[in-house]
């Protein structure tokens, strides 16, 4: 298998309270069932990196980058929206996080891994140029796309986002920028209540009703997502991965399996492997009922390491 796996300790201290559905146990439950069935063993273990506030920078505004390295308390909990708060080491977390997803763009653009998972929180597609929002504080796969685009000199990365909420951060950075290609389905109406209509050319937005099924989400993908990443034909495919559009979870009401992430994981490997000499990285995003979370996130690496 030649798939990357990186995440951090840090990660686990990321706590917002004892209610809170981003929890601390999501880390555990993914790596749990990837030792349990066996594939860990076959991936290759990172330690994510800190990303820098230039980093940051390349999509965040700097006011806004300052003002959540001065709110990072040193006691208790410092909200910065309703959803989102920080204790005293969340910070690290999201700096490693954003760091994670950076290092995996440098293992797949040096060729020494093929494709690499993730396993970071806080999560981030909800983040844009300004704003925490949605349990996000960075935008860890925008900023990766940002990376590859300056350093790695490329000229074209495609995000898939295929979380039940739509990344509305995402979609605010590069709306305007024809460099990326930003592929995504999500519930609507629902949470954060965008999308339907924001979509052109570079950014492919398929909403989905309540209840839809993988029949739906599949059909999605291959009528608008497929056609559209094989004309912008991408030099590296990022992935905003969500399981929060499962049958079991209910933080969203899709009804998709997890041979659903399998088979949408075999589409952007096969795009992957035309275009991008294989390279997709792929972030963790929603995903809160843990147990189809483990399963999800393990078909999705199992056909990573295919």
């Amino acid at each position: 298998m030649h798939t990357a796996y990186i995440t951090h300790p840090e990660f686990l201290k990321h706590d917002m309270g004892a209610d809170h559905p981003e929890c601390p146990a999501r880390i555990h439950a993914i790596q749990d069932q990837l030792i349990a069935s066996g594939l860990f063993d076959y991936m290759t273990p990172y330690e994510a990196p800190k990303a820098s506030k230039d980093d940051l920078a390349r999509v965040h505004a700097a006011e806004y980058i300052d003002m959540v390295f001065s709110k990072s308390p040193e006691s208790g909990l410092i909200d910065l929206d309703g959803d989102t708060a920080m204790n005293p080491f969340t910070l690290e977390a999201a700096l490693l996080a954003v760091g994670a997803v950076i290092k995996a763009v440098d293992l797949v653009m040096s060729g020494e891994i093929e494709n690499a998972f993730c396993n970071i929180r806080p999560p981030g597609h909800h983040a844009g140029r300004a704003k925490a929002s949605g349990f996000c504080i960075f935008n860890n796969v925008a900023v990766a796309a940002a990376y590859a685009l300056e350093k790695h000199g490329l000229q074209r990365v495609a995000i898939a986002d295929f979380d039940v909420h739509h990344g509305e951060g995402t979609e605010d950075i590069f709306h305007d920028d024809t460099r990326v290609l930003l592929c995504s389905t999500f519930q609507h109406p629902y949470y954060p209540f965008c999308g339907a209509d924001s979509g052109n050319e570079h950014v492919i937005n398929v909403p989905l009703a309540a209840r839809s099924s993988g029949v739906d989400f599949r059909a999605a993908v291959t009528e608008q997502w497929l056609p559209a990443l094989e004309q912008f034909k991408p030099q590296l495919i990022l992935i905003s991965a969500g399981f929060d559009a499962h049958w079991e979870d209910d933080m969203g009401g899709l009804a998709l399996r997890e041979n659903d992430y399998f088979w949408v994981t075999e589409m952007l490997k096969d795009v992957a492997k035309r275009h991008a000499n294989g390279r997709i990285v792929s972030a963790l995003e929603g995903g809160y009922a843990l147990h189809a979370l483990g399963r999800s996130v393990m078909n999705h690496v199992k056909s990573l390491g295919l």
